[in-house]
């Protein structure tokens, strides 16, 4: 209950300070590429159950519904603001909405594409999918994409096991850090991944 608290706080004092950020980007999203200003995509939340979480659209319309690292050439799908909304996370910053609502938590496990039937699988094994997913968390702070998914789940389950205000607190502040430097692609020639 004090996370939930924390979390409802948080997310509605960070959108009320970022409204001209959301505006202003929402403008540019669509001077920059034909499209919705909104990429609606459903997520699996606590209980494997399915939510609907909201992103700044930064690819291309029509671009396959799967994980990005799963596309050939994932480059030619994103849109040239996209890039840098990515870069920085800022396409991540519409889901302060879904943690005001309770579907996520600020820090927690990444929510699952619907699709993603063996990570549902192995995280339904490890008891992981009864912990609201977060909109960062211990696997994106400990190599993101860049890590197998068996190493994914393995940071996830920690997580669960340790969770902690200082803990969040950590993965938050490192979190502000990776996107301060940029990190939030490996390169501009590889393939971009969430």
């Amino acid at each position: 209950m004090i996370k939930r608290t924390i979390d409802c706080m948080v997310s509605l004092l960070a959108i009320i300070i970022l409204i001209p950020v959301f505006m202003a980007v929402a403008i540019w999203i669509r001077l920059d590429s034909p499209g919705p200003i909104l990429f609606v995509q459903r997520r699996i939340g606590v209980g494997d159950k399915e939510f609907l979480m909201y992103k700044f659209r930064t690819m291309k319309i029509g671009t396959p519904e799967v994980a990005t690292d799963k596309l050939q050439d994932s480059q030619s799908y994103i849109t040239k603001l996209g890039y840098y909304l990515r870069k920085y996370s800022v396409d991540e910053l519409p889901q302060l909405f879904n943690v005001f609502w309770g579907q996520m938590s600020v820090v927690g496990p990444r929510p699952a594409l619907y699709n993603q039937y063996d990570l549902r699988q192995m995280r339904k094994k490890m008891g992981i999918h009864q912990v609201r997913p977060g909109i960062t968390g211990w696997a994106q702070v400990n190599g993101r994409d860049e890590i197998s998914l068996e190493d994914k789940v393995a940071m996830d389950f920690y997580y669960c096991q340790n969770q902690s205000f200082i803990i969040d607190i950590q993965i938050i502040y490192r979190t502000v850090f990776s996107v301060y430097a940029g990190n939030g692609v490996i390169s501009k020639s590889k393939s971009i991944v969430r």
